[in-house]
């Protein structure tokens, strides 16, 4: 049974799905179960998973990232669940990365962790290392990524939210997977970890040597998009910056004890919960 169920849904993408699957072969220490659900598919994608023997879900039209992590969630056989993009392309060692850090954590029961997302374009971001390695796929050079990976590596930041994210299976099973009423994805990795907040997670670490290039917002840019920010607030009773930065400390350095604490009243944070309260009552 493979330790890793790699999540990932696609609409349309080939190249980049392509340009993916390629640096899973390269790039895995490991051989992990591979299930992409794919979106439409009407570019070839379809007859190509099929062609290479890569386990998928399909659906006729784009039902968006929530209801196509679930459905392919629904396959996965190992011990954990790792959702990645399709417009990624993993390093060397970005699993044998994870596995450290698993066993960091291990003895703390629940954790979610991230792999560290490298962009070509900054994005105010902290948790991103920013290198232009390319823009597409035509343009990216994998070979060139191999080789500097080990200079892009960064120090473990606490805050793990968004993919590559790495979860128990049971405990995705557990909260449900992603919440569709957050389709087409807008704050659904939000809402994710906000329900392992919830069911008692406190580990959320972000691991530095576990690398991912990211083109981003190649599929984000064609879609009508939720008003994912509300809907967290009117869901959980506090804006996304709020979670972010007083119960997961994004960006901040991990510190030697990797187990988040409930956050302490302060002057800000009792403000920060009277501005909330306000803007729910107000809708």
């Amino acid at each position: 049974m493979p330790t890793f169920s790699l999540l990932v849904p696609t609409w349309n993408n080939l190249p980049y799905l392509r340009l993916f699957v390629e640096s899973l072969r390269r790039h895995s220490a490991r051989e992990h179960q591979l299930v992409v659900h794919a979106n439409e598919g009407s570019d070839g994608t379809r007859e190509w998973l099929r062609a290479e023997g890569i386990e998928h879900t399909a659906s006729d039209a784009n039902i968006a990232i929530c209801h196509a992590v679930n459905l392919a969630g629904e396959k996965a056989r190992g011990d954990y669940i790792l959702y990645l993009n399709d417009d990624m392309v993993v390093a060397p060692g970005w699993d044998t990365a994870l596995e450290r850090a698993m066993e960091r954590v291990a003895r703390h029961g629940m954790f979610m962790l991230s792999g560290t997302m490298v962009e070509p374009a900054a994005s105010g971001n902290a948790c991103v290392v920013l290198a232009d390695l390319g823009r597409d796929p035509a343009s990216f050079d994998l070979e060139r990524f191999a080789r500097e990976a080990p200079k892009l590596a960064r120090s473990d930041w606490l805050g793990a939210t968004w993919p590559p994210m790495l979860v128990a299976r049971s405990l995705w099973h557990r909260v449900g997977g992603y919440s569709i009423e957050f389709s087409p994805g807008m704050s659904s990795d939000n809402d994710f970890s906000m329900k392992l907040w919830r069911a008692g997670c406190r580990v959320f670490l972000g691991v530095g040597d576990s690398l991912t290039y990211h083109f981003s917002r190649i599929t984000t840019a064609r879609i009508r998009k939720n008003d994912g920010r509300r809907q967290f607030l009117m869901k959980w009773g506090m804006t996304q910056s709020q979670f972010d930065r007083y119960y997961l400390r994004r960006g901040q350095p991990a510190a030697a004890d990797l187990v988040l604490a409930e956050p302490q009243a302060s002057w800000a944070l009792r403000w920060q919960r009277i501005k909330s309260g306000l803007r729910r009552r107000l809708g």
